[in-house]
């Protein structure tokens, strides 16, 4: 059988604009000879529309679209997912894949497992399933028809989340395969994870399966398509590209594919951070972007990426000095500027930095400069990128990674303003390597940004190190206290230095109320700031 897939980015809300999307899509298909289409989860509200589901007229225009969509369709049948009511006690929605066929009722399916971890939260919204799923006859085969979570096995999941499984049901009723319309937030590695899930699922039930994902940006979740289809043997039939728009059809009586490349780290995350950069700004009606240029490697990859993703002519960078900044720092803003093709303004700050310090002698007599001079600058540099963003309607990217959001290395309404964090889910190691994956072919990043101590510049001499260990060694103890959520203790006894491990985590826990008045940012590991995680700001749990 050959199926199509519409691999598409559909907006949250955009009702009319995804089902022009899908229905194009869906022709194109046709014409190139699909039996069936299938789109992705929700394709026709956008994934996750959240609490848009309780405004009054959401689901019923949703219904509309969903029969527009249904006189549009032919004989050829299309799976296709959007929201729907709960007629029962429960939760007052569901989760639900449509097939539609010309001059045939539409058929419904509701998803039966609703994930309630990490970013989801889809229980708050939808009801599951009533009964056990079954399948449905679609051009003489018996196919069943699951949405996303319905076929993540135990062994992907956190823990043992359900007692149904949706797929043993359908297999067990007796289907020739399995169609899964999914919208999978993309973090590092899950690509990998999911053939290997689909793959062992396809072996342990001798069944086809074929997954349909969604791709783009909403908010700060990323998707990366990569929609695949495997054999009954669990051999990769097809897959279909990562972070970009595809259609594709795919017979699943054609030969398996070689065996698919590792995927670069690097490449990937870089893939996903342009996408969701790009997507952002596009969704929310921006058109350029800001930021400022300071000589170091984060506000240096900052800057590639929003190049990659919207081009060098809606990018724009500022460089900010004050007497603390080095002239090697100001020549490396140039030369990035330069080697990206944007405007580089130089703005200094000294005069207003002089004058704020100068507007509070009085109340600062007797006391020596500290950390509150210091953030003077950041502050008086967001002002100035704010003033920017005003007046031409750029998005002002701020430019902090990960290890500094996560021990508070960033100073609040400063270089903590603005629309989007890039790279706030990107450790400084990370960072690195994403600099040394910019510069694979040719040198856009000054050498010099790359081989110099990284420092703040707000103080003569300064360093990161001053302060915090090596990245190398935050980075790893932030993993394990962040991502595996791992106490100081079981940190500790896998022989790291304990007063570090102490500092560490309790820089993290100190400043959870930094990071709940930051930008959002876009979302790559398994735990991110911000959304997937939410920490109380006034607790006092002491490991």
């Amino acid at each position: 059988m050959k199926i199509g897939f519409v691999q598409i980015n559909p907006t949250v809300g955009d009702l009319n604009g995804n089902y022009n999307r899908i229905l194009d899509a869906y022709r194109t298909l046709v014409d190139r000879g699909a039996e069936l289409v299938i789109t992705p989860e929700l394709a026709i509200t956008g994934y996750p529309p959240q609490d848009l589901v309780f405004k009054s007229r959401f689901v019923p225009l949703t219904l509309e679209v969903l029969e527009t969509l249904h006189r549009e369709v032919g004989a050829v049948p299309l799976i296709t997912g959007y929201v729907d009511f709960n007629e029962r006690t429960g939760r007052p929605f569901r989760n639900m894949a449509a097939l539609l066929v010309r001059g045939e009722p539409i058929r419904k399916f509701a998803k039966t497992l609703l994930p309630t971890y990490d970013v989801f939260a889809e229980d708050r919204y939808f009801q599951p399933a009533d009964e056990a799923p079954v399948p449905v006859e679609i051009a003489g085969r018996r196919v069943g028809i699951t949405i996303c979570e319905d076929i993540w096995r135990e062994k992907f999941l956190p823990r043992r989340l359900y007692e149904q499984d949706p797929v043993e049901a359908l297999v067990k009723a007796g289907v020739d395969f399995i169609v899964n319309i999914s919208a999978s937030p993309f973090c590092a590695g899950k690509s990998g994870r999911r053939v290997e899930m689909l793959s062992g699922l396809a072996r342990k039930h001798a069944t086809g399966i074929v997954y349909c994902n969604a791709v783009g940006g909403n908010d700060q979740l990323i998707f990366d398509g990569a929609s695949l289809a495997v054999g009954p043997d669990g051999a990769v039939l097809a897959q279909l590209p990562s972070f970009t728009e595809a259609l594709e059809i795919v017979d699943l009586a054609g030969p398996p594919l070689p065996a698919l490349p590792p995927v670069d780290p690097s490449a990937e995350l870089y893939g996903a951070l342009t996408l969701g950069l790009r997507d952002y700004l596009h969704k929310c009606g921006f058109k350029s972007a800001v930021l400022g240029l300071s000589g170091g490697i984060d506000s240096a990859v900052t800057a590639a990426i929003a190049v990659e993703a919207l081009g060098p002519e809606n990018v724009f960078g500022v460089a900010m000095p004050t007497e603390f900044s080095s002239q090697g720092s100001i020549d490396d803003s140039i030369a990035l500027a330069r080697n990206l093709g944007i405007r580089c303004h130089e703005i200094p700050i000294q005069k207003p930095f002089e004058s704020f310090r100068e507007l509070l002698t009085e109340e600062f007599v007797g006391l020596g400069a500290d950390t509150t001079e210091e953030n003077m600058q950041p502050r008086l540099r967001g002002m100035v990128l704010m003033a920017l963003s005003n007046k031409f309607g750029h998005l002002v990217l701020s430019t902090g990674n990960k290890s500094e959001l996560a021990v508070g290395y960033c100073t609040l309404y400063g270089d903590m303003a603005g629309g989007l964090a890039i790279l706030s889910d990107v450790l400084k190691t990370e960072v690195y390597a994403l600099a040394r994956y910019i510069n694979r072919y040719r040198e856009i990043i000054p050498r010099s940004t790359l081989e110099k101590a990284p420092s703040a510049e707000l103080r003569p001499n300064q360093t990161d190190q001053d302060t915090l260990p090596p990245y190398d060694l935050l980075d790893a103890v932030l993993r394990l206290y962040i991502e595996e959520s791992l106490t100081a203790r079981d940190i500790i006894a896998r022989g790291y230095d304990e007063k570090t491990v102490r500092w560490i985590a309790r820089r993290v826990d100190l400043n959870e109320y930094k990071r709940e008045q930051a930008a959002p940012g876009l979302k790559v590991t398994s735990v991110a700031f911000g959304i997937g995680r939410r920490m109380p700001i006034a607790q006092r749990f002491v490991d």
